[in-house]
């Protein structure tokens, strides 16, 4: 039973991730985040702890703050709740901030490759498109 969970558990990840998974049209999700008062806004991003059976390998790294085993769940949606980027697999007793930090979303933001570069002016300051967390 075990190998056959895997099984469809990479070919979900092979081969319907990336096409369920996407950014989509930036300022579609901009333009919607901004009619409900959240100007260039590319997501909304946070992280949940999936329960899970404990490991017998390093059992303690899973036992998060609240006291039960779990891996840790961090996803970005667009102004309409879509999921357009996740990572899952940290273990429970992980902090989000370092969940973030070691993510491919983090990466690719600091390399500037997820959103275009589209600011907006706010007084005087240039705002880059942000991520409400």
């Amino acid at each position: 039973m075990g190998v056959a969970v895997m099984q469809v558990a990479n070919a979900i990840v092979d081969l319907l991730l990336s096409k369920v998974v996407t950014l989509g049209d930036v300022q579609v999700i901009i333009d919607g985040f901004s009619a409900m008062g959240f100007p260039n806004c590319g997501g909304a991003i946070d992280g949940t702890h999936i329960p899970i059976l404990g490991p017998d390998h390093q059992g303690s790294q899973y036992i998060n703050r609240k006291g039960y085993f779990s891996m840790v769940l961090q996803a970005l949606v667009d102004h309409k709740g879509r999921f357009t980027d996740i990572n899952v697999g940290w273990p429970g007793k992980v902090h989000d901030a370092r969940v973030f930090r070691n993510s491919g979303l983090f990466r690719r933001l600091q390399e500037g490759i997820y959103f275009p570069d589209r600011k907006i002016t706010v007084g005087d300051v240039e705002m880059p498109i942000v991520i409400l967390g």
